[in-house]
């Protein structure tokens, strides 16, 4: 197919949705119609695009979003299929904006054939909230079952000093890359107010939570720095899980030597883990 150059396809934001959402796929992490992606947009980024005053449907919530009112996302339709998103991106995806009130969305773009945004809404616009309020830059919130973290959730204590430790132990750059730690929510049903009320609450001072025997929420300013971020747990979660195979533990990174290490990368790690 060739795209017009000012084609929303040749969008960069649009680009990164479309290369992220099949990685995912490929790796495994969101099988199925798991997981979903939203990625807040500046008006400047779709205008060259698209007509933003032009709203296809309106879509009642039962949240009030109000806190981001006027605000634009690209996000992953619900029921949707990952390794569909490439082919059929206006079936998989869909452009909205929050009502003023924030009770609502209205659809610039996608979502065909009578689709919506992932059930998992509030719980993303509930994040995107609370990690505004503590960086500006913030952008990204993605969703899925990465499959060695998932499994830690059945074999591993899920005290979050316990398991952040555990994770920053198995490969060097851990505590480097998410040096705030990892948040744990309880087993909540997924696609309910309580469970985004949940995750937000950790979200303050985390960028990445684990659902127990469902999957992770991660947050940053970036898609790559996002999927980054669950990329490098998910790689300790593997080791973890290979380790434990091989019959455990003979040594490991001690916690001076993480101390060191964050100190080296001007990092600071969360307090209450590292017993020096």
């Amino acid at each position: 197919m060739v795209l017009n150059q000012n084609s929303l396809y040749n969008a960069p934001f649009f680009q990164e949705m479309i290369e992220t959402t099949a990685n995912l796929y490929r790796l495994g992490w969101d099988e199925r119609n798991g997981g979903n992606i939203s990625y807040l947009l500046h008006e400047y980024e779709l205008i060259p695009f698209m007509n933003v005053d032009h709203v296809i449907r309106t879509i009642p919530m039962s949240f009030d979003a109000a806190a981001l009112a006027g605000k634009y996302f690209i996000v992953t339709g619900s029921g949707k299929y990952f390794k569909n998103v490439k082919r059929d991106p206006a079936e998989n995806l869909g452009i909205i904006r929050i009502s003023e009130d924030g009770k609502s969305y209205d659809i610039l773009w996608g979502f065909e054939n009578g689709g919506v945004a992932t059930s998992e809404l509030p719980t993303h616009l509930m994040n995107h909230i609370q990690r505004l309020s503590v960086d500006p830059k913030h952008r990204i919130i993605m969703h899925c079952h990465a499959t060695n973290l998932l499994a830690m959730t059945f074999t591993h204590s899920l005290q979050e000093e316990a398991m952040t430790k555990t994770l920053w132990e198995m490969c060097t750059e851990c505590i480097v890359v998410f040096p705030d730690g990892v948040g744990v929510v309880p087993w909540i049903i997924p696609g309910t107010n309580e469970i985004g009320e949940a995750t937000a609450k950790k979200m303050k001072d985390v960028r990445l939570v684990l659902w127990p025997h469902h999957g992770v929420f991660g947050a940053g300013t970036s898609m790559d720095e996002v999927f980054g971020l669950i990329e490098t747990a998910e790689k300790a979660a593997e080791v973890y899980t290979i380790v434990c195979a091989q019959g455990g533990k003979k040594q490991t990174i001690t916690d001076q030597q993480l101390f060191d290490l964050a100190n080296a990368f001007h990092v600071e790690p969360r307090k209450g883990i590292l017993k020096l």
